[in-house]
C-alpha cells in the first residue's frame, strides 16, 4: 500500500484537490472539494488537509475544530473515484482522529450522516463511533467517538 498522508492545501495545490471528485452517484452526498475549501474560508474552527497517496493526491477531509470548548466534528471527508477501494479512506480517517486525539482536551469526534443508500455509516463504525440518533438540524445523524474517558 502506498504511504498515506495528510498535507495542508496551498495555492500550488489547491487546483488538484478542487479537480477530484466521488462517484456521480454520491455527488449529492458529498459537497463538491471547491465548495468545502469556500466554507472553509469563512470558519476560524475549520481544519482542512488534502489526502495523499505517496505523491498522489487522492482526496480531501476537514475538520471543524474547537479548541476552547473540546469540540470536534468530522466535516467532510472524500476519496476521488479513480482511487476507491484501496483504503485511502480508512488510512486518512484514523490520520484525522489520531490529530484529535493528540490535542489536549479532545474529548470526542462527532460526525454526521445521510441515511439513504449512500451511507457512510457501517464504515464509520468500523472505527468506533456510535450512532447518537440524534439528529442536526438539516436532517442528518449523529455518530460519536469518545476519545477519553
Amino acid at each position: 500500500m502506498k504511504a498515506v498522508t495528510l498535507h495542508e492545501i496551498t495555492r500550488e495545490t489547491v487546483r488538484s484537490i478542487c479537480d477530484l471528485h466521488v462517484p456521480k452517484e454520491q455527488g449529492k452526498c458529498v459537497a463538491s472539494n471547491a465548495i468545502s475549501i469556500a466554507e472553509s474560508y469563512f470558519s476560524k474552527e475549520a481544519w482542512l488537509r488534502a489526502i495523499y497517496a505517496d505523491e498522489t493526491p487522492v482526496g480531501f477531509v476537514m475538520l471543524w475544530e474547537n479548541e476552547s470548548k473540546g469540540e470536534y466534528f468530522l466535516w467532510r471527508v472524500m476519496i476521488d473515484e479513480k482511487y476507491r477501494k484501496q483504503r485511502y479512506g480508512a488510512k486518512a480517517l484514523e490520520l484525522s482522529i489520531q490529530h484529535v486525539r493528540e490535542i489536549q482536551n479532545a474529548k470526542a469526534l462527532h460526525l454526521s450522516y445521510h441515511e439513504d443508500k449512500c451511507s457512510p455509516r457501517k464504515f464509520y463504525e468500523k472505527f468506533g463511533f456510535v450512532d447518537t440518533r440524534e439528529q442536526t438540524d438539516n436532517g442528518e445523524y449523529v455518530m460519536t467517538l469518545k476519545l477519553s474517558v
